[in-house]
């Protein structure tokens, strides 16, 4: 018989994308990419393609409390991710969930506001519980620029703009911020890792391509999978910002609009865990 090797296991609470390019099947891709063990505890069931979000059907509370209380007692986890809630009910749900299980394990939470297209998955009453409820759990918050924008109540224009904005989102209860820089112009992305021992910057050139569906489901799993196995934060998310150049130029070129990254990218040794 083979000897059997531990890898990291993390725990997705996300919504599932039907397209495949971004939620938990993005994140399951990722985390097997990267060598870790996924499982999911799914938020809500999305009708979805390249294009924008055609409905969305939200699992009941309770269920999505007891998928989390079963994952966690077996197979367990060893960080957790949170993508997509869409509402107050799966915050509260979570919440509820995470405190039952007390502290233990590192919680990457991806604050998913807006589809792609400009939908909004989450509104306003949703965003407050989110801040006052939710986010004390988070060990990292990983917002884009819109979703920055909206949680620190403040314009982000320019890279100044962001190093005041992550700023201002350490003050919410968060010991480190991932702000990243993806949304504004130039041909350099940015990203800023944030803590209250200082700023790191993580920056690229800009790859020119519609194909970019899942890029934030995907980076916070990747931190994920770098935490559940024992990285430092500074470690994790520089490999999780290769991980997703590398897997956007590999980009399959799927769908009418924006398309899904490459995510087997980087199943080749070099990438793997250890």
């Amino acid at each position: 018989m083979g000897v059997v090797r531990p890898i990291g296991r993390v725990l997705v609470i996300a919504g599932s994308d039907s397209g495949g390019g971004a939620g938990v099947q993005a994140d399951i891709k990722t985390l097997t990419a990267l060598g870790a063990y996924a499982s999911t505890a799914i938020t809500a069931l999305t009708a979805q393609d390249t294009e924008r979000v055609h409905d969305i059907w939200p699992v009941p509370a309770a269920f999505l409390i007891r998928q989390i209380e079963v994952a966690l007692n077996d197979p367990g986890a060893d960080a957790i991710k949170i993508g997509m809630l869409g509402g107050s009910d799966a915050i509260a749900a979570v919440v509820e969930a995470l405190a039952a299980a007390g502290p233990g394990v590192p919680v990457v939470i991806d604050p998913v506001m807006l589809a792609k297209g400009g939908e909004p998955l989450l509104h306003a009453e949703a965003i407050a519980l989110f801040k006052r409820a939710l986010l004390p759990f988070a060990t990292l918050l990983t917002p884009n620029v819109p979703e920055a924008e909206t949680l620190a109540g403040r314009r982000i224009r320019d890279l100044a703009d962001m190093h005041d904005a992550a700023e201002t989102l350490l003050t919410l209860g968060v010991p480190a911020v991932l702000l990243k820089g993806g949304h504004l112009p130039g041909e350099t992305v940015t990203d800023l890792l944030a803590t209250l021992d200082g700023v790191e910057t993580f920056a690229a050139r800009r790859i020119a391509t519609r194909h970019t569906h899942g890029t934030g489901c995907t980076l916070a799993s990747a931190v994920a999978a770098g935490l559940a196995a024992g990285w430092a934060l500074p470690d994790a998310v520089a490999r999780a910002h290769a991980y997703v150049q590398a897997a956007i130029g590999a980009a399959p070129g799927i769908g009418r609009g924006h398309g899904p990254l490459g995510h087997a990218v980087t199943v080749a040794e070099r990438w793997r865990m250890g």
